[in-house]
Parts: structure tokens; sequence; C-alpha cells
């Protein structure tokens, strides 16, 4: 467990933009967890080659408020620019480090990446974007079995039921346990045995495959699914068919709106509630960039940093300094 002042999700423009000025203010140290293994993920994968990137939104630039700021630049002028502002102001960045877990423990929060780092903290900014979604298969899923696959746990608990979560990691772990405690649950990861997993995680899954109301299927893979009657038929690559009333994914990646919800943060609609200066709900966890901005730019998401931490200031400057 690392204690730090400040851990921030998502290494994109605002969670950049909000470990410099949170630095700046004398917050130290910041970590800035990223599941890539770059920084600035999305105009990585979603900007082609030579796009312009500006200042401009809707025709009308957006000034500056705090320290970050940019011209009209091309893709990978604002990429090169990005890197240098990482480097300068030396950033601490964790990639291949996707945040799981924020869970709130008193006046501190427990946060956990898919990397197997944890921190401890008293104030959390998720600036993950909007454009996150879960890792899905390879082989195609068929509408027909649309309503029985997941990959996210459903709000409403299922009880009785055969199901299969798909996965190795903290996440397909804890819904295992979860979804065994009423239902008859199996776990199929591919490698004959788990290395992601931490140790309370692994205890949990022993104890109730042990009780057997979980299966564990190590050293399996699946190579495609289909729909029979109403249940979801599983073609497994050793030979085997099973059916299951539903099937969960976990892969990796979360939806934010899913990972939003799994932490406590209201929401209306698919929109999180957040206030004037971005905090949540939740004391203490705020939100930065496109998440708490109706309609987003990349000069928002800098100038929505700087409010964010300006807040944190005002309000948790004895616990973050």
């Amino acid at each position: 467990m690392e204690a730090v002042k400040l851990v921030v999700a998502g290494a994109g423009p605002a969670g950049i933009a909000t470990a410099v000025e949170a630095k700046a203010a004398g917050i130290d140290p910041v970590v800035v967890c990223e599941k890539a293994g770059h920084i600035c993920d999305t105009v990585v994968n979603l900007y082609h080659e030579g796009k312009r990137v500006d200042p401009v939104y809707r025709k009308v630039k957006v000034e500056p408020k705090g320290l970050l700021s940019f011209d009209t630049e091309t893709r990978e002028e604002f990429l090169a620019r990005m890197e240098r502002v990482v480097k300068e102001h030396g950033l601490d960045v964790r990639y291949r480090n996707e945040v799981q877990k924020i869970v709130k423990e008193g006046d501190e929060f427990k946060v956990v990446t898919g990397g197997g780092l944890e921190f401890r903290c008293p104030v959390v900014v998720v600036a993950i974007g909007i454009f996150g979604r879960p890792n899905k298969p390879s082989y195609p899923i068929p509408k027909e079995v649309k309503g029985k696959v997941f990959f996210a746990l459903p709000k409403e608990p299922l009880k009785g039921k055969r199901v299969l979560i798909v996965g190795g990691g903290d996440s397909a772990a804890e819904a295992a346990c979860f979804l065994a405690k009423e239902n008859e649950a199996f776990l199929s990861y591919r490698r004959e045995k788990f290395f992601r997993i931490n140790e309370v995680n692994m205890c949990a899954l022993d104890d109730y495959s042990s009780k057997g109301s979980l299966t564990l299927m190590l050293g399996t893979d699946i190579s495609g699914i289909e729909a029979k009657g109403e249940q979801v038929l599983v073609h497994f690559k050793d030979g085997r068919d099973m059916e299951f009333d539903a099937v969960f994914y976990f892969l990796g990646g979360m939806a934010p709106s899913t990972f939003l919800e799994s932490i406590g943060v209201e929401c209306d609609g698919k929109r999180p509630k957040v206030g004037a200066d971005g905090e949540t709900n939740i004391p203490g966890l705020f939100l930065a960039g496109d998440l708490a901005l109706e309609k987003g730019s990349i000069m928002g998401a800098f100038n929505s940093a700087k409010e964010v931490v300006d807040a944190i200031i005002q309000k948790y400057g004895a616990r973050v300094k």
C-alpha cells in the first residue's frame, strides 16, 4: 500500500493537467494511473495522422485558466508537447495500471489498479474520458443472447442461476465470488493458474470453491457462444459444450458509467452528478475533463483541471499538503 496525497485516474489532457496544477499548488506526491502504455490514449487512437488540434471550440477560442495551453497544431505536435509536459514537470505516471477500484475508508480512499498497485490517499480525481469501453472477446456475440451476456455486474442481482464468469483478474475474481453467493458459478480462465489476482481475492476464490458453489475452470479457452433456447451455449476449445443462464466477461477495461456506478457516484441518466467544482456526491472524489463537462474540448479539460485543483486546495488543503 503506497501512501500519496493525490491519485489521478487517466493520463489524458485532463489527467496530466490535474497533476501539473496539483504539483504547482504544493500537493506532493501525486500519482497518475493510466491503462495504456502511453499518454493521451484518445488522441493517439481517435485522431488520424496530421489531424488538427486547436483550442477553438464551436468557433470560440477557449482561453486558458491554468498552466497548460496550446495553439493550433497537428496531432503529432500536440502529443510531443504533452510528452514534454510530463517530463518537464516530473510527473509520476504509472502506465498499464488502469484504476479498477476506488473505495472510501473514513477520510481516505483506497485505490486499486489492474496492474496490482494499491494506494491510500485523501483525494482522488477521475479523468478517464468518455470513450472507455470494456474489452470484448475475439469471437462474435450473437444478438440472440442479448440480455444474457454482461460486461459488468447487473444492477439487479441474479439468484438461483447457472452462470459463467470469464477472466483472470481481480474484477473477474470479485464478480465470481459475488455471484457464487446465490448462484451456481463457474470461472473460466485460459491460463493454468492465476497470476494477477491479489491474495485476498485468491483466498475468497478458494473458499467458495471448497464450498462447491464455485467451479474453477483453469486452462480453458472459449471458441464461441450461441443461443440455445433460453440459455447460452458455450463452446470450449477442448471440445466441451456447456449451457449457462448468463455469461459475464471481465477481460479488462470498463465503460466510464459502469466504473463510476461501481464507486458509488450518483448519475443523472448516463451523466454523473457533479458540483460546479467537479466534486461528486462522495467527498474528496472529483471528476475532471469530459466526465465533468457537458460538452468537452482539450482546452476545456485543461481548465477543468485547474478548477478541480483550486477546489481541492480550498476544501482539503490541510489533508493534501
